[in-house]
Order: structure tokens, then sequence, then C-alpha cells
């Protein structure tokens, strides 16, 4: 990569933001980072002001859905400066997900350093408040113009970013869930591990049943027995049972190999605490809360950080998990990732990629 091109916008999107009341993802701040993929090269790309792209109907993309994402956040660090945290898993992650697509690769290093400019450019659309961030969502889609089931030939590569709260409007609260035991999010051999818009677009019929009957989001299960915890819609899925922290293993490639939740296990194991990757089914977490053994379930993600589930629904039973309390477990991981994002406690595992601003 080379120097990147930066055209500021004339007419800054700030006085529209509404601090307040933020919400997830409904603000974007004023610009965007873009690079083409053309005659088999990304070139330098450029910082260029947020706003419409011109796509024809016969936009690949819109067809075929050749297209992937990522999500991840920069935090006011409390010393002075911004962190971007664990931006080297979000960047190896996307090549994961495009090489699953047939999506050229991206370099590594030349992602984060396109994340530090881009948020260099938009700082003042980092939320000062503790627990609001800057969330980054760099995507890949195919911009060739054909019909016929292909790779496209050409790509672009953008990267967007958002003035955030809480992902749940409850904040830190336990959420309800409800685990699906029809319907599908990912199969061995499919694209389950991949984080590309065809998994989140075969969730939402899920999410808004469980949306109607009260539920914050859907517990997937496998797609084979229909017994197996898989994720939860929109995080990875932990249970706490006998002081075992258990959650479901990553080989058979239908689950996202989430950051927060590697950050997570890591941090567990550095505790001491037992942990195990390993199948989990539903059976045996109804048999855990049965015997009083079923401590906390929470789920992971970059969104929410840590999301302590307080209600799991199956088979029109409710499980109620620690009163609909957050447990200390998950506080303690709440407390310390979020600790690590903000500055406020000594990143010793090098998560952060930190840097001050141009006064």
């Amino acid at each position: 990569m080379g120097k990147i091109e930066i055209v500021r916008t004339e007419k800054s999107r700030l006085n529209q933001i509404d601090w307040n009341n933020l919400k997830f993802g409904h603000y974007f701040s004023d610009h965007v980072f873009m690079t083409d993929y053309t005659n088999s090269r990304w070139d330098d790309g450029r910082i260029i002001p947020y706003g419409p792209m011109e796509i024809e109907p016969g936009n690949c993309t819109l067809h075929y859905a050749q297209t992937i994402f990522e999500g991840l956040k920069a935090f006011r660090d409390v010393k002075g400066g911004v962190n971007i945290f664990r931006p080297d898993k979000n960047a190896e992650r996307l090549n994961v997900s495009a090489q699953r697509l047939c999506i050229p690769t991206y370099d590594v290093n030349s992602l984060i350093k396109a994340m530090v400019e881009l948020v260099k450019v938009d700082h003042e659309f980092i939320p000062k408040q503790r627990g609001h961030s800057l969330y980054l969502r760099p995507l890949v889609f195919g911009i060739s113009n054909f019909l016929g089931v292909h790779s496209s030939s050409d790509f672009r590569l953008i990267i967007m970013t958002s003035p955030v709260a809480s992902y749940y409007p409850t904040g830190l609260n336990p959420v309800k869930i409800l685990v699906e035991d029809q319907l599908v999010r990912a199969a061995k051999g499919g694209v389950g591990a991949a984080k590309t818009g065809g998994n989140y677009a075969a969730s939402l019929l899920a999410g808004k049943r469980a949306s109607d009957r009260g539920y914050a989001q859907v517990l997937w299960l496998d797609a084979l027995t229909r017994e197996l915890v898989n994720e939860v819609g929109a995080m990875n899925i932990m249970f706490l049972i006998d002081d075992e922290l258990i959650t479901p293993p990553l080989d058979e490639g239908t689950i996202l190999p989430g950051v927060t939740r590697a950050s997570v296990l890591q941090l567990a194991r550095d505790w001491g605490m037992k942990v195990s990757e390993r199948g989990i089914s539903i059976a045996e977490i109804a048999d855990a809360q049965s015997k009083g053994k079923l401590q906390e379930v929470f789920g992971t993600g970059t969104a929410a950080v840590i999301s302590p589930v307080g209600t799991l629904a199956y088979k029109n039973k409710e499980f109620i998990i620690n009163d609909m309390k957050i447990g200390p477990v998950a506080q303690k991981f709440y407390d310390t990732i979020t600790g690590i994002q903000y500055g406020e406690i000594p990143d010793k595992y090098g998560w952060n990629v930190h840097f001050q601003l141009e006064s």
C-alpha cells in the first residue's frame, strides 16, 4: 500500500448525531476508506466523503451475495489517544471469509493502516461516554456486472465507521434467548464460519419470530440432530456449569470464530478456570439447570462484548438463569475486556493498536 489519498468532506455530519440516543449502527461518520480490485490487484485506496455509490442493476453481488464483512471497535483511551481492539484478528478473519467466497484477500497490515488513518480523520465521531465506541465495518463485495453463477472479477473493499452505544438497549442486563429447533443457521461444509451476508439473511425469519415472542435473539442448534448448541444470532455462546466454562467447538465449520470469544477463552485459561471447547447439547444444559449446576450463560461478541443470558426458552419451557441477574464470571470478563479497550487496565496481551491524535 502506498500513500492513502484523503479527500475531506465539505459538510460534516457531526451535528446530525444525538449523542444521548446513539443506538447501534444508526449514525455514520463523515468518511469511508475505499479500494478497488481490478486487473488482479488492489489499488492504493483513498479516504473519501461518506455518500451514495452508483451500482448497476446487473451488479453480481445484488444477485449472488458475494460479499463479506467484519466488525470491530475503536475507543478513547483514558490516558489519551485511541485504541482499536484486536484489528489483526478481524483482518485475518476477513481473509478467511474471502477465501471461502472466492474473494481476493487483502494484506492484514494494509487493512490495519487504513483503519487507523480513517479513525484519525473521523476521530471526532468517537464517543466520549464510557460504554460507547466507534464501530468499524470493513466490507468487500463483487462489483462486476453480469448474470451467471460465477465469481466476480472485480471487487470493492470499504471501511465505514459508526458511533455506537450498546448493541442491546438494556445494556449489560440479562437478555431472553429463544432456542430455535426448526430452522438452521449453518451446516457442516457450508459457510457458517465465514462472516458473509447470506448467513445473516438466513437468520432473519427466526429472529423475527423470536422478537415477536419477546426474545432478544435465537440460539441455533446443529443442522443434523437439532440437539447440539451452535451460536446465538449475533454472538458466540458460553455456559458455566459446575465451575466449568463450556463453549461449542469451531472444528465443524458452522460457528463464526469470534474475536471476543477468543479473548474470553484466553483470559479464562490465564485465570486458571476449567475451560472446555466441546459439543454441548440442549439436553445437557436442561439437565444442569434442573440439578442447580447451570451457574451462568452469556454471549460474547464485538457489539455487546459480554451479554448475560437470563432466560433460555426451549419447547415452550423457560429456564431462568441466575435469577435473571448477571453472574460474577460474566461481569469479570466484561470489566476486564472493556478495561483493556479503554486503557484502564494494562494491555499485557498487546491486543490494542494504540495511536495518538494530532493536536
